[in-house]
Order: structure tokens, then sequence, then C-alpha cells
């Protein structure tokens, strides 16, 4: 199945997407709630929802405009080293433990939203990545088990402020400006993709500018692998988000250095799944537009 949180004609809900079409199964059942928290925990009967579906219209799904898939996620756990290539161009040693990183709420943005380049720095790059929704919990899982713990898979792009990422051995600050990372807008369930979502082509563009351009087999840590391994150290939990890193062909390591600029639309798209493109805007704009109204 595929599943598009945003809000349409019928309202703000979770939307069934087939083909060009999307059905509001919140205004089918309220009980499905506004993001996909309640189904990831099954805490509504989807079946019994998805047999009233034709009871409410279809829509577009060219007319919905997208949210984000969880409006509060517990974690959001994301791998910054995980293609032998990207690792190459930034100058790093191949690891033998993934380099993982954690990303706040506030840095999140549904598709179609506007990707902010703050006023502080002019290094805003981009990262094409699969994303993994959490949909069962635990510690301790097994690589052998942990595809079982999938809800779904949907794309990032992990918006980068290189200059502030650099500035000490810690990503923090580089990965979380406000409004720098898009996700969505459709996630997909695990049965309509190749296990462990591999093999896909993942690219990033501007216009007909191809930035980045792979496959998921590319991958050194797989989904299971990059599951059982987080699972280690920390509870996984329903609704916890996992960013799977980025292939080759970032911004900070072209020759000239390629950062996103005001007025152009970056698009990622993954095979099977979609295209998440935002419009990237200068954070003096935005202060500036809402002054005025």
């Amino acid at each position: 199945m595929r599943f598009l949180v945003g809000t349409g004609v019928t309202g703000q809900g979770v939307f069934l997407v087939e083909g060009e079409w999307a059905w509001n199964l919140t205004a089918i059942d309220g009980n499905v709630g506004t993001d996909l928290q309640a189904l990831i925990e099954k805490r509504v009967d989807l079946e019994n929802v998805l047999a009233r579906k034709d009871s409410t219209d279809a829509e577009p799904v060219s007319s919905l405009t997208p949210g984000l898939p969880i409006e509060r996620p517990g974690k959001i756990i994301c791998l910054g080293l995980n293609y032998v290539d990207h690792i190459k161009e930034g100058g790093y040693a191949v690891p033998s433990y993934p380099a993982l990183f954690m990303r706040c709420t506030t840095s999140m943005i549904p598709a179609g939203a506007k990707m902010i380049r703050p006023r502080c720095s002019d290094q805003l790059d981009y990262e094409a990545e699969l994303m993994t929704i959490i949909g069962k919990g635990g510690k301790h899982i097994s690589e052998q088990d942990a595809l079982d713990h999938v809800f779904g898979y949907t794309i990032f792009n992990d918006g980068s402020v290189r200059e502030y990422q650099r500035k000490t051995h810690q990503w923090t600050p580089g990965k979380n400006f406000d409004a720098t990372g898009p996700v969505g807008p459709v996630i997909v369930t695990p049965d309509e993709l190749p296990e462990g979502a591999d093999g896909l082509k993942i690219e990033s563009r501007i216009g007909t500018e191809i930035l980045q351009s792979a496959t998921t087999s590319d991958m050194l840590w797989s989904v299971a692998r990059t599951i059982s391994t987080i699972s280690e150290f920390t509870t996984l939990e329903p609704g916890d988000m996992l960013a799977m890193g980025t292939p080759p062909g970032v911004g900070h390591a072209k020759t000239p250095q390629r950062w996103l600029r005001p007025g152009e639309t970056v698009e990622v798209e993954i095979e099977g799944i979609g295209i998440c493109a935002n419009p990237v805007v200068a954070e003096e704009d935005v202060v500036a537009t809402e002054a005025a109204e």
C-alpha cells in the first residue's frame, strides 16, 4: 500500500494512494488520526477502514498538500556514511561501524514545503536518502528478523549546512537547521518494494541537472543490518525514522562546490516510491514575508 499524509478537499488526514487518486482514510474513520502513528501502532482496524473507502470520494493526488508522515517521531536517527564513494569524496576512511547522528523535529519539513537556506551560511547542501519507518519496536533485534520491524519506506533529503557541520567533530548543528530536512510525500509498505528496499535507483536533481544518481544496493549497511545495529544501543519504537545515508555527488564535493540557491527546486526521486520536491528560499526572505503579513 501507499500512504500520503496531507490535506485535501476532505480535510487533513491519512490518504490511501492508488495511482493518481487518493482516499482520505481519516474522513472514513477519525480513529485513523492525522498522521501515520495510529496505523503504525495498529490502534485502528485498517482492513475495516479500507472496506469502507468507497464511502468517500477519491481526490487527485496532485491536489493534496503533503504533511509530515509522523508529526512527532520519537527518534530520527541518520546514517552519515553509508555509500563507499560518498565516504571517499568526503575525505573519510571507510568505517567499521556506522556514523550515526540525530535530527530534531524542527529540522523536518514535508515534501513541497520551503527548504530554508539560513542567513548565516550559503553552504546548504542536498543529500538524497532512503528513509525507513519503524513499525514494530524492539531491542537487540537480529538482522534476520529486522525487516519484520519495518512499516514502510519514504524519501528524505538530508539538507546539510556544511560550514556548521564541519565546525566540530560533532555534526549536530549542520544537520539540524530549521526546515532543512524534507521527507515524503508517499510512504510505501514493504510488500510493494524489493526486500529491504534493495536495488532501487536513487537520484537528486535540479531541473535537468543530475546531482546524484546511484542505487540503494550500494549501501554498506542494509536496512536490516542498520535496524539490528541501532537496536543494540536503543529501543526502537513504532514511528521512529531511520535515514539510510546518501550516495556520492553532494555539493560540497563538487568542483566548484555546488550549494543550493534560493529560487531553485531540489528533487529527490527513489524508484518505486516517488519524488520529494522542495523549493529553496532564503531565510531573510521568509522573515520579510512573515513580517509583511
